[in-house]
């Protein structure tokens, strides 16, 4: 079984046992205040395996799947799969981390911040797999037109800028970019030649 299965698995399982004991789950959302007086670090991660709901959930998972899937096969076939296996885990789980990071130096004083959800782990996957396939086709939702991999990056990355800016949406956009930002360095660390090739589509 592919790793990408394993992680599907193991997220909708947790999130949907999260969703009924009220109790689990509060300790698993990211809850940057008690991260820094309680030193509960383990946040950091357990937030990644919950959701709030249904939809919260598939969005997620649905989007890791679409490309997360073509890459793992892809960085298999490049590094053999153990270190194929063991680079999607560090891009997926570290880049949740970090991402985590981000959102945990602008609350870390803010004791009624909390957020859940693997969007800042996806978002490492996403655009990790557009550095190395700069060339695929990929759509936003509400634009339902193929854009390029190099284009779509950039204006995905300029929506949730503004979003971010704009505030009041309810979504953690400074986790999506966190995320977007170690998925992008690391794959430039794996293969320099990649974030070559995309800034030579770019220009």
């Amino acid at each position: 079984m592919s790793l990408i299965f394993l992680i599907l698995i193991l997220t909708i399982a947790i999130s949907w046992q999260a969703n009924q004991n009220f109790e689990m789950k509060e300790k698993m959302l990211f809850i940057p205040y008690l991260v820094k007086q309680d030193r509960q670090y383990y946040r950091f991660v357990s937030h990644i395996l919950i959701h709030s709901d249904i939809m919260h959930l598939a969005f997620n998972m649905i989007s890791l799947f679409s490309l997360g899937e073509i890459f793992e096969r892809q960085l298999r076939t490049e590094y053999g799969d153990f270190q194929g296996i063991l680079h999607f885990c560090i891009i997926y789980f570290i880049g949740g981390i970090f991402a985590g990071l981000i959102v945990y130096f602008k609350n870390q004083d803010n004791p009624s911040y909390r957020s859940l959800g693997a969007s800042g782990a996806v978002s490492a996957i996403i655009f990790a797999c557009i550095i190395w396939n700069p060339t695929m086709s990929l759509m936003l939702m509400f634009i339902p037109i193929p854009i390029p991999a190099f284009l779509f990056g950039p204006i995905y990355l300029l929506i949730e800028y503004f979003a971010m800016r704009r505030g009041g949406t309810g979504i953690a956009h400074d986790a999506h970019i966190g995320g977007a930002i170690f998925g992008i360095i690391y794959c430039l660390l794996l293969n320099l030649d990649k974030g070559k090739q995309f800034i030579d589509l770019i220009f």
